[in-house]
């Protein structure tokens, strides 16, 4: 699949060909789908927490003698049927973590990057460079590329001038290429990639 390259002012300077076995794989949405569940899941910090009775404060003493009264007998008023008192089977600090195996994560990153590529949704930069952190003119050069979506920065490298340049603009978002997933692809209209970070990801998939 050949696909323009183009430079900051938004010139087409030549083309590049994107490599089948990445950019045109058969789509596998079922593994796409578990892909994305266990990022979200993994993502999930599991520190929820309700206190048991015997985690509340109080009802050291029975409340009332247990017979005699013509009330219901109990305990302690920090059952859960009590204001104030513990919860029954609330949830406890667990582990969302789910494992898949590197075949099928790698499997998915090609599948979701084929749908990309398939809808004209990868724009290929000859490079990205900013002399200085300068929010306009990142707005400039996504101006000249037509780009009004939605798009993930793709990097070949920590760049801390890009990262800035792009920090306050909503509807953009700077990822390294190494750190490329499901999650960050799906979330944004359009992929703007270097060379340099094409070819880390032809490194990481190939």
């Amino acid at each position: 699949m050949l696909v323009s390259v183009s430079n900051m002012s938004g010139e087409k300077v030549e083309e590049v060909e994107l490599r089948d076995d990445i950019f045109a794989v058969p789509i596998n949405e079922s593994v796409m789908h578990q892909a994305l569940v266990r990022q979200l899941a993994n993502a999930r910090l599991g520190t929820h927490k309700t206190k048991t009775r015997g985690e509340v404060s109080g009802g050291g003493r029975k409340p009332w003698r247990q017979k005699g009264t013509g009330r219901a007998r109990h305990g302690s008023i920090r059952e859960p049927q009590w204001r104030g008192g513990g919860i029954a089977f609330g949830p406890r600090p667990r582990s969302y973590r789910q494992k898949m195996p590197r075949k099928m994560r790698r499997l998915a990153l090609k599948s979701v990057l084929s749908v990309k590529a398939a809808g004209g949704q990868i724009m290929v930069l000859d490079a990205l460079e900013m002399p200085e952190p300068k929010t306009k003119e990142m707005e400039a050069v996504l101006d000249n590329l037509d780009m009004y979506s939605t798009a993930l920065i793709l990097l070949p490298e920590r760049n801390t001038n890009v990262e800035k340049s792009a920090s306050n603009l909503p509807y953009v978002k700077t990822l390294r290429a190494q750190y490329l997933n499901v999650r960050d692809i799906l979330g944004y209209d359009y992929l703007i990639v270097p060379l340099e970070a094409l070819k880390v990801i032809e490194t990481i998939l190939g």
